[in-house]
């Protein structure tokens, strides 16, 4: 059998592998199964004939044993020796149907990435080295150099970086993208997961955004390092392919647009959307009205429809049958085809069903490029296990506010940054804050710190010190403060002595009004007020001390980030089907 689980009439399918546990109401690995003992449906081993997948190795023996359920519970596909007792698991310790029914609990991961992580749905299950051997063989892995991170922080946010092309790979691909593109950056979702677990966005970046790419290094294949230089007013889509731009270069063209870096990407083809639709059964969609476009060739009734292989990718690709027939309108189909490929994959007909799950897994390693930080099955089970934390419902897919281009004339080709709508956006991602969950209410401790009366603005006088943010920070907030704010007894005094992770302002008990009225101004929340000293101004009159942290992403833009989405921002949820307009 080779490792695709296809061979001679005698060899087992991966699939056949998992039995049924009716102890732990799950699905648990059996790599020694023989004929007549799986309760799944399929081919079978040849009696007395073991899996080669299960065949002798080092890394094998050392795995615990996948759990068994009670002492003396006779679990289908799993024999012992009549009299024999049962061994207990490694330790000495029996495990409780509790234990089991966390440990299964890795398989309701809900990877509403739009499918190209739904692997580790297995992943999060299987405990056999072979197939997490074929499964790490099926990925692809870049070097982006310091654009991607070796390991995920808890307690921190996540930020990644989805990126589907325009290359052309596999048969039947020939009427969509640019022939002969080498792989442009044709769909970009920057996907936010919340430090708490509790929320999630994923942000749309079209590709006929106009913006500076900046220069950036790929490294070459023998294992120098090339600087390609950025290019001003370009296309975003060209941040990937051309002139040999690699996705390293995208992720640094995310954070000049948005401020955030990606810790990783995720990248696949036009051929991902076939073969994971495929591997699940098909995607529900729904369209508002019949559509029968000839240049995607997707022809559909009014009403839903499951759609899989080329009729899903048709789907994806069109932009000439909803909306105003621009790609923004074919983004937000996308979103909607996301959305439900989220659903269908956490849904009891797909995690129950483990050749389903093979399947899903096999499809989604050969189709994914990501960076080497995550370029193992071990990293990316790590990363479905935070995801599955966040409830559907509070995912959010929204698109980047933008304006047509004014210097495309009359047909507008291409798009600019709404800049008034897209900074506050880019602020709530920076800073954390939930397009769907309301924001946690403060203690009411730092809540009090800010109720109360505010003194006037010429009244508030600050030392401001940068504590880590952006060179420059101290000296354009004191800019801001006395033009836009009017706070003129203002001074700015440089670096701090120490850098801070968070924003701090410092004040004298009878200062409170004053430090009311500059965290109203920046935005400070009431836990980063700390009452207790100033300190004397090169007048010698007594100062607050504001000190700028890593947190703070420039003057205008709050600390705490905005209370809500700026208005007119298009939004839906993963947890609600929509029908494409």
């Amino acid at each position: 059998m080779d490792a695709h689980g296809r061979g001679r009439e005698d060899d087992i399918d991966p699939a056949d592998q998992w039995v049924f546990n009716p102890d732990t109401g799950d699905y648990e690995l059996r790599l020694n199964i023989s004929a007549g003992q799986s309760n799944i449906p399929g081919p079978r081993s040849a009696a007395g004939r073991r899996s080669p997948s299960a065949a002798p190795g080092p890394a094998v023996p050392d795995r615990p044993a996948p759990d068994r359920g009670a002492p003396g519970t006779t679990v289908p596909g799993q024999r012992r020796r009549r009299g024999v007792e049962a061994e207990p698991p490694p330790g000495g310790r029996r495990r409780s149907r509790g234990a089991a029914k966390k440990q299964s609990g890795r398989k309701r991961a809900l990877i509403w990435t739009g499918g190209i992580m739904g692997f580790v749905l297995v992943a999060g299950s299987v405990t056999a080295y072979a197939l997490y051997k074929h499964f790490d063989n099926n990925l692809t892995s870049v070097d982006v150099g310091t654009g991607g991170k070796d390991a995920f922080e808890p307690g921190k946010p996540i930020d990644i970086l989805l990126i589907g092309t325009d290359k052309r790979t596999g048969k039947g691909n020939g009427g969509y993208g640019d022939k002969g593109s080498v792989g442009h950056a044709d769909t970009n979702v920057l996907l936010h997961i919340a430090a708490d677990r509790s929320n999630a966005t994923a942000l749309s970046i079209p590709r006929d955004l106009v913006t500076d790419v900046p220069d950036c290094t790929v490294k070459q294949s023998d294992g120098s390092d090339k600087v390609v230089p950025g290019t001003q007013k370009a296309r975003f889509n060209t941040s990937l392919g051309q002139s040999e731009r690699n996705p390293g270069c995208t992720m640094n063209t995310v954070k000049a647009i948005t401020g955030v870096m990606p810790d990783h990407f995720m990248m696949a083809d036009f051929n991902a959307v076939k073969t994971l639709t495929s591997a699940v059964g098909g995607v529900e969609v729904c369209v508002a009205k019949d559509v029968d476009d000839p240049d995607s060739h997707l022809k559909l009734s009014a009403g839903k429809h499951t759609v899989k292989g080329e009729q899903a990718l048709a789907f994806v690709r069109t932009r000439h049958s909803f909306g105003n027939q621009g790609d923004l309108d074919r983004i937000k189909v996308q979103q909607q085809f996301l959305g439900s490929l989220v659903r269908k994959m956490s849904s009891g007909d797909t995690l129950s069903n483990p050749k389903k799950l093979y399947d899903l897994a096999d499809a989604a390693t050969k189709a994914l490029v990501v960076d080497s930080g995550i370029g193992k099955i071990s990293k990316l089970k790590d990363l479905a296990l935070e995801l599955k934390k966040v409830d559907p419902k509070n995912v959010t897919f929204a698109t980047t506010p933008v304006l047509d281009n004014p210097d495309d004339g009359v047909v507008h080709k291409t798009v600019i940054l709404n800049p008034s709508a897209a900074p506050r956006l880019f602020a709530m991602l920076r800073s954390d804050t939930s397009m769907t969950a309301q924001k946690k209410k403060q203690k009411a401790a730092d809540a009090a710190r800010l109720k109360g009366p505010k003194a006037d603005p010429s009244e508030v006088r600050v030392d401001i010190y940068n504590g880590g943010a952006e060179a420059g920070a101290a000296q354009q907030t004191l800019t801001y403060l006395q033009n836009n704010e009017g706070v003129l007894k203002s001074t700015q005094l440089g670096n701090a002595a120490h850098n801070v992770r968070k924003t701090t302002l410092e004040y004298a008990p009878d200062q409170a009004d004053q430090a009311r009225r500059l965290a109203d101004i920046m935005g400070i929340p009431g836990s980063q007020l700390k009452p207790g000293r100033s300190e004397k101004n090169d007048q010698g009159m007594p100062a607050m001390i504001l000190t700028l942290g890593k947190d703070f992403q420039g003057p205008g833009t709050p600390i705490d980030g905005p209370a809500k989405a700026p208005e007119g921002i298009e939004k839906s949820t993963a947890d609600k089907a929509e029908c494409a307009k």
